[in-house]
């Protein structure tokens, strides 16, 4: 039996740079943080003992003789990459729901990708690890996802991560003092304003038309720049990274009608007015998460609040790990 471990995401700036559609002509760029909220893969050889070869469980419960009948996608299509044939029993469970804005979707696949894969008894690096979920996400599914989910998932860490033209990407983990990590962590705050979607259909407009928003995207662009300068001052300026997100903010509403709504822009315009600095709804939009930036005690204020559901959490330095491991 494996189990692996693999924690989410909040992305910060330059999201949407991070589609193969942009990136491959323009080049992109990003900046997010992997946090301490995972998905866990459970998965070992199902017995002969069963009518059926496979037992699949997420939300649903499939058993299947075949790997072509399993419904679920990333499922289906990991293990016909790995090119898998003995019967399997896989078991999803997560700290937080699907369809939240903080890359569940690519942390399922990374995981997945690394407890098979040690199933197998395979050695997978965090680059591999990434690479193949991106090319099952993006080529085998065929999800409208982009490119900075999986690396994040993989890698883990708080990280600057570009990407090329020929499609590499580099990642450049930002080493922050523990003053500075402790008073960016205690500044900001997860906010759950409802309705999960599913990012895939909201990013398909967005991809659609990206040729359209070269200005908007070039102005990401631009926003990764300064926050990477904010990130790496001696003492973190948190109202500077705030105006910073609110940017982010405004630029990504830009990019559809789709991202957000009257019950999402009431969310913000209240952490604005109970004091933030700025933030952003994470993920391609239409609901899930808001990620918001205030100093400690405001952000102690918005918690008591109850309007809105709030999730504490801390960055994740692991990335994806094989947490249990057993061969009997």
């Amino acid at each position: 039996m494996i189990i692996s471990r693999t924690p989410l995401r909040v992305s910060f700036f330059g999201g949407g740079t991070d589609y193969p559609d942009w990136f491959k002509k323009n080049n992109g760029s990003v900046i997010s943080a992997a946090i301490n909220k995972y998905s866990y893969i459970n998965s070992r050889y199902l017995p002969n003992f069963f009518k059926h070869k496979h037992c699949i469980r997420y939300y649903l419960r499939e058993e299947i003789n075949s790997i072509k009948e399993i419904k679920h996608p990333s499922v289906r299509e990991t293990l016909k990459f790995l090119n898998f044939k003995r019967g399997v029993e896989i078991i999803h469970n997560a700290d937080l729901p699907a369809r939240s804005g903080l890359g569940s979707s690519s942390s399922f696949t990374v995981g997945l990708l690394n407890s098979i894969s040690a199933l197998q008894e395979r050695i997978i690096s965090k680059r591999n690890l990434a690479n193949k979920a991106i090319y099952i996400e993006q080529k085998k599914i065929k999800e409208n996802v982009g490119s900075q989910d999986q690396i994040a998932s993989a890698f883990g860490g708080f990280n600057k991560i570009n990407f090329f033209q020929n499609g590499n990407f580099t990642v450049k983990p930002y080493i922050l003092s523990g003053s500075n990590l402790n008073l960016l962590e205690e500044s900001l705050a997860l906010f759950f304003v409802g309705m999960p979607r599913t990012a895939s259909n909201v990013a398909k407009y967005q991809i659609s038309s990206i040729n359209k928003r070269f200005i908007e995207l070039n102005a990401m662009l631009d926003l990764v720049k300064d926050a990477d300068i904010e990130f790496k001052r001696k003492r973190l300026d948190i109202k500077s990274i705030g105006k910073l997100l609110n940017e982010q903010w405004l630029l990504k509403k830009k990019l559809s009608n789709k991202i957000t709504n009257l019950t999402i822009d009431s969310a913000y315009n209240f952490f604005m007015n109970s004091g933030a600095y700025g933030g952003k709804l994470c993920g391609a939009g239409a609901g899930g998460f808001m990620l918001i930036c205030a100093n400690k005690e405001k952000i102690s204020i918005m918690k008591k609040s109850k309007k809105f559901l709030h999730v504490p959490f801390n960055f994740d330095f692991t990335g994806s790990q094989i947490i249990y491991s057993s061969r009997k």
